[in-house]
This record gives C-alpha cells, sequence and structure tokens, in this order.
C-alpha cells in the first residue's frame, strides 16, 4: 500500500522546481523552548538539512517561510545556504507568487511542506501541498501528501528524497551539513 501512494505521487514530485517549507511544527518539532534568560530556542532535524543541501545542490530552489520572526532560524537558513529565507509573513501566498515570478517557476512547480491553518490556502494552490504527520488536522486534509514522519523528526527530508527520486538525482554521496 506505501508502495502504491508513492508511485501514484512520483509524476507530482517530478515536477517540483522549488521546496518551501515553513518552520515550526514542519523543520521543528513545534515546541518552544526558553532560556532562563528568555532567549527563544529551536530543536531541527540534521536529517532535514542534509535533504535541504541535496535540493539545493541538485539545482530545485529552497524556500522558507514563516509568520514569526527568528534570528535562530535564519542563522540555519544561512548555514544550509538557503537564500530565500522570508519572515514576518502574514500573506504566505502573495510572498510566494512573488517569489515564483522572480524565479520564473509556475506554481505548479512548488512543494509547499506546512503544518497549520495558515498553511492550508498555500497548501491548496501549489502543485504539491504537503504536510507533516503531525500536523493541524486542517492542513492534513488540504494537503495532497501527508508525510510518514513528524514535523522536525524528518518529515522534510522525506520530502526531498522523494522530490529526488522522482527526477533520478538521489545521491548517496556525501554533502557535508553544517
Amino acid at each position: 500500500m506505501i508502495w502504491l501512494q508513492r508511485w501514484r505521487w512520483r509524476s507530482r514530485f517530478a515536477s517540483i522546481r522549488l521546496l518551501v517549507t515553513d518552520v515550526d511544527g514542519v523543520l521543528t518539532d513545534g515546541g518552544l523552548y526558553y532560556t532562563e534568560e528568555g532567549q527563544e530556542l529551536k530543536r531541527f532535524n540534521v536529517h532535514d538539512g542534509m535533504g535541504l543541501r541535496q535540493l539545493l545542490d541538485n539545482g530545485i530552489e529552497v524556500a522558507i517561510l514563516s509568520a514569526s520572526p527568528s534570528p535562530t532560524v535564519q542563522r540555519r537558513a544561512e548555514k544550509l545556504g538557503i537564500r530565500h529565507a522570508y519572515f514576518h509573513v502574514q500573506d504566505k501566498l502573495s510572498k510566494l507568487q512573488q517569489l515564483c515570478q522572480e524565479l520564473e517557476i509556475d506554481l505548479q512547480q512548488v512543494a509547499y511542506v506546512g503544518d497549520d491553518l495558515n498553511d492550508c490556502k498555500v497548501l491548496s494552490q501549489v502543485g504539491l501541498g504537503c504536510s507533516v504527520r503531525n500536523a493541524h488536522r486542517s492542513a492534513r486534509k488540504v494537503a495532497r501528501y501527508v508525510t510518514f514522519r513528524s514535523g522536525g523528526r524528518g518529515a522534510v527530508r522525506e520530502i526531498c528524497d522523494q522530490i529526488l527520486r522522482s527526477q533520478g538525482r538521489l545521491s548517496l554521496r556525501h554533502t557535508p551539513v553544517a
């Protein structure tokens, strides 16, 4: 059954030229961690980072769209080489449309990964709307693909691998990730 589900989506994954992801609950586990001084901490999964680097190394654009401000996420994006990271984004669909125009990519060539209500509009408009396994019900309902893994636990890597595999680019070579 799992093989059939993955095979069915192979053509959608094959057409992806841009992967866009939310942050909290997708690249992180959704938890909010604070030091005693009030500094916010986020936990990222190294496997997700490796998957994003592999996409970039294979000429597939990667972007981050987040409603929240986060110097931590900005540093993570820089470390991974993600040039398109946007914060304080209230209208994610408009920002994505601007980015697609800039990159000359059609919305149907975009995969978006989200996990909550504020992602639903984008999930329904892109070529491949994806939600993580532990996403809010509203996001899972709109998504065309729901990951087997949870947010912050390798869900983004799962999508990266699906994209690369469907395009015949999945490589087992080492890509340094910070």
